[in-house]
């Protein structure tokens, strides 16, 4: 078969979503401390990584095909991608896979400074394998909520045109739960240099992610009538997001901030993404101010309820995704005439059917998350030390740092561990293992004392 205009878009889509996650990187390396800028980055970049190869073995045969009571496939249907057939099936998993590679990377940003890296390793896969792929196999691969389900045939099937329970409702969820088992960083709401080191990169990443949303809302448009309403939907959203943070910010604090447009223009994606082919722009853009004022007065409430969500994505994905998701149950579009949200004369059948998906994904999320979270941090640690927190997760998980600001130093904004140990400056750290001993440089065996 011959590769056609449809093909070419979707790949293209593909690499756009692909790009995002090092659009991530930037937007949460920028938003932690200058001393763990490289893990958080690192642990963008690992996502795509593990769920790649997970992916081709057994994620996408289950997110799709024949499955088990309609909440997931069958990962052995097409192992390793064998028996796919259809001319533009490899595509479609191309494209499928980077979905299921920022998700997960998303989640990351909740426990920056504090998690170990080998434990987030062992999390990504086994996440994305009991808690992703299920989701997507229930929203999109044919299982409950489409129109065949059990619960698409009760009460109508939900719409998600792009992720707003698979993707966003599901991330902010697991996020969440990760932050209450790993508990808060030290001086958590105290300690002043709990902030962004580099404005810059978040506006960098928002930028990237921006870009980069357009192939994940307009990957799967089948016109050119969808098409072009869901690229001014994912321009008006956002923006629209964007003002109603700036307009919150200088209510509530006097004075609007980079960071507060960066984050708006991640909120108003955030709740557009499930939206994108079912509202019109003028809708898209109320979505947008609500989500963006919504979420700018929730990412406060961490201070208040003392849960130390570290770079906001129960605040802003969560929040906003909720938001997009139910609001589908007002706004949606009728379809040649029938159905529709609440305001569009169709009743409450969607948001009925709105209601129960997001209310599903949130506690299936819930439950299946911290059963992993769990069972990791109660065997091998999700959390590293506290030494190790306080010299900083790069230096001693990775032996790096992002920034040399003297000759021969390891970074100009922190001390190196041997110097918090002895008080003494002159000789070059010794390298920390994820358990919190230093290693000897050249032998690589564990030091006494560490």
């Amino acid at each position: 078969m011959e590769l056609t205009a449809g093909h070419v878009w979707l790949m293209v889509a593909a690499a756009l979503v692909l790009f995002m996650t090092p659009g991530l990187a930037f937007f949460y390396g920028g938003m932690t401390r200058a001393k763990a800028a490289l893990n958080m980055m690192m642990m963008s970049f690992i996502s795509i990584g593990m769920v790649g190869v997970v992916w081709v073995l057994w994620g996408a045969s289950m997110s799709s095909g024949e499955g088990f009571l309609q909440i997931v496939g069958n990962p052995f249907a097409t192992f390793g991608l064998e028996g796919i057939t259809a001319p533009d099936g490899l595509i479609k998993v191309g494209y499928a896979a980077t979905f299921a590679i920022i998700t997960v990377a998303l989640i990351s940003g909740a426990i920056a400074d504090r998690a170990k890296f080998g434990a987030w390793t062992v999390f990504v896969p086994v996440w994305v394998t009991l808690v992703y792929c299920p989701l997507a196999y229930m929203v999109w691969g044919g299982g409950l909520f489409g129109p065949e389900g059990a619960i698409g045939q009760a009460l109508g099937p939900a719409i998600d045109f792009a992720g707003g329970t698979v993707v966003h409702i599901n991330a902010g969820v697991a996020a969440l739960i990760l932050v209450l088992i790993i508990g808060n960083r030290k001086g958590f709401g105290k300690d002043p240099n709990h902030r962004p080191h580099n404005i810059p990169f978040v506006m960098l990443g928002a930028a990237i992610l921006w870009f980069g949303w357009f192939g994940f809302n307009g990957g799967a448009a089948t016109t050119a009538e969808q098409g072009g309403l869901i690229w001014v939907n994912t321009l008006a959203a956002p923006a629209a997001a964007m003002l109603g943070w700036l307009i919150t910010e200088r209510i509530r604090d006097g004075h609007p901030t980079s960071l507060g447009a960066a984050s708006g223009v991640v909120a108003g994606l955030v709740a557009i993404t499930p939206a994108c082919a079912n509202v019109s722009p003028v809708g898209a853009l109320g979505l947008g101010l609500v989500a963006g004022a919504a979420s700018a007065l929730a990412v406060g409430l961490k201070f208040r309820w003392g849960f130390d969500d570290s770079l906001d994505v129960v605040g802003v994905h969560l929040v906003s995704g909720v938001i997009g998701t139910v609001a589908l149950g007002f706004i949606a579009l009728p379809v040649e005439g029938v159905g529709g949200g609440l305001f569009y004369g169709g009743g409450l059948t969607q948001l009925w059917a709105q209601l129960a998906a997001a209310g599903i994904a949130i506690a299936y999320s819930a439950i299946l998350t911290t059963v992993i979270a769990l069972a990791i941090h109660k065997t091998m640690g999700f959390r590293v030390s506290q030494e190790q927190e306080v010299v900083g997760v790069d230096l001693s998980l990775h032996a790096e740092t992002a920034y040399e600001f003297g000759v021969g130093g390891h970074g100009g904004s922190f001390q190196p561990l041997h110097e918090l140990i002895t008080g003494k400056q002159g000789d070059e750290p010794a390298p920390v293992s994820e358990d919190g001993k230093k290693t000897d440089a050249a032998s690589g065996k564990e030091s006494v004392g560490a």
